[in-house]
C-alpha cells in the first residue's frame, strides 16, 4: 500500500467519523461548533462571547450566532456582568448539561465502536504512529512558514 492510498483512508475514515458524530449530535439536538462550546462552557461556570471565541479561535461574529441558537433552545443563559452592564456573562443551563451528558455517551459508543476488536497493544502502536505523522506534518508546517518568510524578505 503506498502513502497515497494510506493518506486517503485516513481522510476518508476522518469523514466517515465526522459523520456519524454530526448525526449523533442532531439526536441530542445541537450542531457541533454548539456543542464545543457547551463542553467549553461546562468546563468554567462564567464565560464571556469574547473569551469562547478566543478559546475556540474563531471570530466572535461565530460564536453570536451560535450562542443565539443555543439560547433560544434553552441550552445557556446570558447574564449582565454586575462590574460591566455592557457585558454579559455565558452560563451552561440543565439542559445544556444534559445534551452534554447525552452526547458524551454518545461519544464513548462511537469511540468503542470505532476500536472494537483492536488489542490494547495494537491501539498503542496506533497513537504511535499517529504522533508520527503528526510530528511529520508540524515539521513540514515550520519549513513552509520559514521558506514563504525567506521569500517575503527577499523582496522586501
Amino acid at each position: 500500500m503506498n502513502e497515497k492510498e494510506i493518506t486517503f483512508k485516513m481522510i476518508r475514515t476522518n469523514i466517515i467519523h465526522r459523520r456519524i458524530t454530526e448525526s449523533s449530535l442532531e439526536k441530542v439536538g445541537v450542531f457541533q461548533g454548539q456543542h464545543r462550546i457547551l463542553i467549553k462552557l461546562s468546563e468554567n461556570k462564567y464565560h464571556s462571547q469574547k473569551e469562547i471565541a478566543a478559546a475556540m479561535k474563531v471570530s466572535t461574529a461565530t460564536i453570536a450566532i451560535a450562542l443565539k441558537k443555543l439560547e433560544k433552545n434553552g441550552y445557556i443563559n446570558k447574564i449582565v456582568d454586575e462590574e460591566d452592564n455592557r457585558l454579559n456573562k455565558i452560563v451552561i443551563t440543565e439542559k445544556g448539561k444534559e445534551a452534554i451528558e447525552k452526547s458524551r455517551k454518545l461519544f464513548d459508543d462511537i469511540d468503542s465502536t470505532m476500536f472494537e476488536g483492536f488489542s490494547n497493544e495494537e491501539k498503542k502502536n496506533f497513537v504511535n504512529m499517529l504522533e508520527r505523522i503528526e510530528d511529520n506534518l508540524l515539521r513540514y508546517e515550520e519549513k513552509n512558514k520559514r521558506k514563504k518568510h525567506e521569500e517575503i524578505a527577499e523582496y522586501t
